[in-house]
């Protein structure tokens, strides 16, 4: 692959990453029931709209669970690593391609879970006072909260330390571990 090809594989995998990342933050964020009028959840709300309204009027939510969403992700994702393999000069076989696909998005969804946590866990380091009126530090408490609260029913807090987000980071790995395993 020449220098255009590192390039256009470049472009296509942050573009295209950046694109489904705001997706699954936005199925999470619907998943959990977070606040739509958060600025920054409509900023999520308006970058997805435009592929993930149109498709809403053919996948209908399943059990209040954002299916278009999820068709929307699985087909981006899919097409992401069929162009990346393509730019290599292979011809991807469907199902493996198929496979794989799924692994990346739960790995992905893992990602965001961690990239949460350790936000929240700055934001409230940095401004401990005003972290109840900062926009994003309560997304990412209702975003975490279903996550960190079965553990802080087990792990009590040391002093004034929370624990419950580093126990779940090292539990999100190993789940990386596993789901990376699966390829």
């Amino acid at each position: 692959m020449g220098v255009l090809g590192n390039i256009a594989y470049f472009l296509i995998d942050t573009l295209f990453g950046l694109y489904i990342g705001l997706i699954m933050v936005r199925f999470l964020l619907g998943l959990v029931r977070a606040d739509f009028y958060n600025p920054f959840s409509q900023f999520v709300v308006t970058v997805t709209n435009p592929l993930l309204r149109p498709l809403r009027r053919v996948v209908p939510a399943v059990a209040g669970i954002d299916a278009a969403a999820i068709v929307l992700m699985f087909g981006l994702k899919l097409l992401q690593l069929y162009l990346l393999v393509i730019l290599q000069g292979i011809v991807p076989p469907l199902l493996p391609l198929l496979w794989v696909a799924a692994l990346k998005l739960v790995e992905l969804a893992i990602y965001v879970y961690i990239i949460a946590l350790i936000a929240q866990a700055v934001l409230s380091w940095v401004n401990p006072q005003g972290y109840g009126h900062n926009p994003l530090a309560s997304l990412l408490h209702s975003l975490n909260d279903p996550l960190l609260r079965p553990l802080q029913r087990v792990i009590p807090p040391v002093g004034m330390f929370d624990l419950s987000p580093l126990v779940a980071i090292l539990l999100l790995n190993i789940a990386l571990i596993v789901v990376r395993a699966l390829y």
